[in-house]
Order: C-alpha cells, then structure tokens, then sequence
C-alpha cells in the first residue's frame, strides 16, 4: 500500500494520547535517595563543629555538626567509637569518620558516626586523650586515692636525668631550704625510645630500696666499721624539664602511669612547665608546676619551721617577764605623765574660767552697783513721801472744798438767815407738812441759836 500524500490540510492529531508516567510513594524516593547516597559517597571523614549534642538513655548520641556554611545531623551508635566518643562535647572541634545515609522517618541525610578525632590535633594528642579515659575509668586518677605529703621529709628519691636542668633546680632549693634532706637518685633517660621504661623503672627500684636494709659501710680507712641506720624513703620526686609533647611523651606512657599508681610511697611530678599537663601528672599524688616548685613544696613545712624557729628568739625576749614589767612601768609611767597633763590641763582651765569670772565682777562692780540701788531706794523714798505729803494736801484740800460746801448748803446757814426747823421732839422727824401735826404732839424748833420747846393745842 502505497504511502498516502498529506495535504495542507492534514495537521496530524491535534490531541496526544496520555503518555505513560511512574508515581513514587515517599517511602519509594527516600528509599531511592538513600541508596544513591549510600552508593555515590559512602564512607567519608568531615570536619566541624560540635553542637546541639543529646545522649540517649539507650547509648546512642545525635548531635549536629557545623561550619560557617551548613550543617549535618549526626549519630554514633551505643556500639561506635567506644573509645573516643567521649571527645563529644559541644563546641568541640572533630573530625569524623562515618558513612553517609538518610534517615527515612525524617526524610533527612545524616552521617553514621564510626571514628571520632580531635580536629587540628595528631595521634599523639589523641593516644593521649585515649589513654587518660582509659586510666580514669580504672580510677587512677580518683581523688581519695590521693595520699597527703610528709610535713618534714628527711629522705626523699629522686627520678630524673643526672644531666638535665630538672635536677640542678631541685638541689638548688634544697640546698637553700632544706640542707639537711637527704636525696637518692634513680637516673634515667626523660625522652626518647625507652625512655618511659626507664622512669618506671626507677618508680620501682626506689620502692624496693624503700623495703630494703642497708648493711654497714666501711670507712676511708678501712680500718672501722660503722652501721648505717635504716631510713625509709619519704616521698619520690619525678622531674624533668620543659619540652614539646614529644619530648615529654615518655610521661605519657602507660607503663609510668601504671608504675607510679602501684608505688608504695607517695610520688611528686614536676614534669615541663607550668602549662604542661601529662599523664603522670592526673596518676600522682601532688602535681607541682615547675621542678623547682615540687621542691619548694617538700620543703615547706621545714622551711617554714626553720623561720619559726628563727622568730623564737624574738619573742622569747617579748615574753621574758622583765620585759614585760619594763612595758607594765612604762605604761605606768605614761599613764602617770597623762594624768598630771590631765591635772595641769583641768587646773590650767579652772584658772581661766576663774579669771573670766573675776574679770566679768570686775566689770559688774557690786559695790558702786550696791551705791546705785541705795541711791535709788532714797531718792524712792523721798519720791514716796513727797508724794504721800502732795496726795494729803490734795486730799484734805478737797475735804475742806468738801466741807465749805457742805456748810453752805448745811441747815446752819439758813437757820442763820432767820429760818428755823420744826421736828417731832420725839422721832427728830422734820415737819414739813402742818396738816399731819397732831393736837397735843410735842414739838423741837430750832433756830439758829437755841431751841425751842412746844406742844401743838390745836392744829391747823
């Protein structure tokens, strides 16, 4: 059948029929993205920080580990990295070696934690911080382990090298301090291979002198025999000089550890420098910063008792009972000296106030004023009776205006005019009135000169 021609008019289907498509549950793709993970990338190691870290009760750890551009959600199994996954700390700096998957549930990739190392740190570091877990765990390095220090150490063992700066530091302040210590060295090496056998070594040897009796020596010349007296060890200091980790690694071995947390007598560590940290020095029982502090440390109580010794003297001559008397006289004698200054001050004030108070008499002048107050009383006096003899002549005055007037208008002067005044001879009752005059009443006149005598006959 021949091919037919299309013409300009035939544009094919205009509608296609559906395709065929494949649809994935979640489950499905999480499941397919977690394998291509898993294939593509695997087992990695990655480096970061610490955070958000969350210990389980079943052993599991989830923590996030971050840098400045993202994050990873991590997890280390209760049996991963047993000895090293107590380097997980927030903040902390690792690196981590595990594999890369999703955790379906979530639908998030996180890394399966298998190895754990401190970032930026080399294997010596991290034997270090492998081996200190390890000890800590055993309980070496446990505090009531800790055993106190003699006060006054006569004998003490000495491990370090018979070269090094460390020994040349610790004679130096013995001889200072303590001239009389005693020191056994155990020499050995500080640093190197073989090193760290060495000071164990030494730990022990000086623990079996401690147990051993020491026979007589002879004399220089042969001849005497003395018997040399059974001293124990006190303490045993461990000492060298400051150094990288490297050099001072041979204080960082388990054999050193092992020796010094077995030792019968109690050990001193003075290893590096201040900031230097070993792991002999968590095992003993008193870390000294520098060689030279471990020695003052054993001889502080001796040094301290020799300057106590020294002040003795002092204050025996404090106590000495004459002494004390002389204090006792002299502060008599100060007591005394104050009271008569107290004395001459209270007389010296008494003489002053004394002498104001004369000086405001002085100025008052009892007598003049005594003067002035008589003076005044006179001149009251004579004011008084001037005054009494001015008020009686005023008063008898006014009596005798009193008495003019009381005779111009008393019945005299009219009875001088020619009056007269008839009264009832038997009341003195004056009559005024001649129709109230009874027959036969007797009647008083009086005139200017005499009296007159009557009887009414008949009445008007």
């Amino acid at each position: 059948m021949s091919k037919q021609s299309k013409s300009q008019w035939d544009f094919g289907e205009l509608f296609l029929t559906e395709q065929t498509r494949q649809v994935l549950s979640v489950s499905d793709l999480t499941s397919q993205i977690r394998r291509l993970l898993e294939q593509r990338i695997g087992a990695v190691w990655v480096g970061g920080e610490v955070s958000n870290l969350r210990a389980q009760a079943s052993g599991h750890i989830y923590f996030t580990l971050k840098d400045a551009g993202a994050q990873l959600s991590c997890v280390c199994f209760r049996d991963a990295a047993r000895g090293s996954r107590a380097l997980l700390a927030d903040g902390q700096q690792v690196i981590l070696q595990g594999d890369v998957t999703v955790y379906e549930v979530r639908g998030q990739y996180q890394l399966v934690v298998r190895q754990i190392e401190l970032r930026g740190v080399g294997a010596l570091q991290i034997a270090f911080e492998k081996l200190k877990l390890k000890l800590a765990a055993e309980g070496l390095f446990a505090p009531e382990r800790k055993r106190p220090l003699p006060k006054y150490p006569q004998r003490i063992g000495l491990v370090t090298s018979p070269t090094g700066a460390a020994i040349r530091d610790v004679l130096h302040v013995v001889q200072r301090r303590n001239p009389g210590l005693e020191i056994i060295l155990a020499p050995c090496r500080v640093q190197g291979d073989g090193a760290a056998a060495e000071i164990a070594g030494a730990i022990r040897l000086l623990n079996e002198f401690n147990v051993s009796r020491v026979g007589s020596s002879r004399c220089d010349d042969r001849t005497a025999q003395r018997a040399v007296p059974t001293n124990r060890l006190d303490l045993i200091l461990v000492t060298r000089g400051g150094g990288s980790l490297e050099d001072l690694w041979a204080f960082n071995e388990e054999v050193v550890a092992r020796a010094i947390f077995e030792s019968a007598i109690p050990v001193v560590s003075a290893v590096g420098h201040e900031i230097d940290f070993t792991i002999a020095d968590f095992v003993v029982d008193v870390r000294a910063a520098t060689p030279s502090a471990a020695a003052e440390i054993i001889t502080e109580e001796v040094f301290a008792s020799r300057r106590l010794v020294g002040s003795l003297t002092q204050r025996m001559l404090r106590m000495h009972p004459r002494r004390q008397l002389n204090g006792h006289l002299q502060r008599l004698d100060d007591l005394q000296t104050g009271l008569l200054r107290q004395m001459k001050q209270g007389v010296n004030e008494r003489s002053v106030a004394w002498r104001n108070l004369a000086t405001r008499l002085k100025q008052v002048r009892p007598r003049q004023l005594l003067k002035q107050r008589r003076e005044s009383l006179k001149a009251g006096r004579r004011r008084l009776r001037e005054l009494a003899r001015v008020q009686f002549r005023n008063c008898k005055s006014s009596l005798e205006a009193t008495v003019a007037r009381l005779r111009l208008l008393g019945p005299e002067q009219v009875l001088s005019r020619g009056y007269s005044i008839t009264m009832d001879k038997m009341t003195g009752k004056v009559l005024r009135d001649a129709a109230k005059i009874q027959a036969g009443q007797k009647l008083k006149t009086r005139l200017k000169a005499g009296e007159i005598f009557s009887e009414v006959q008949k009445p008007r």
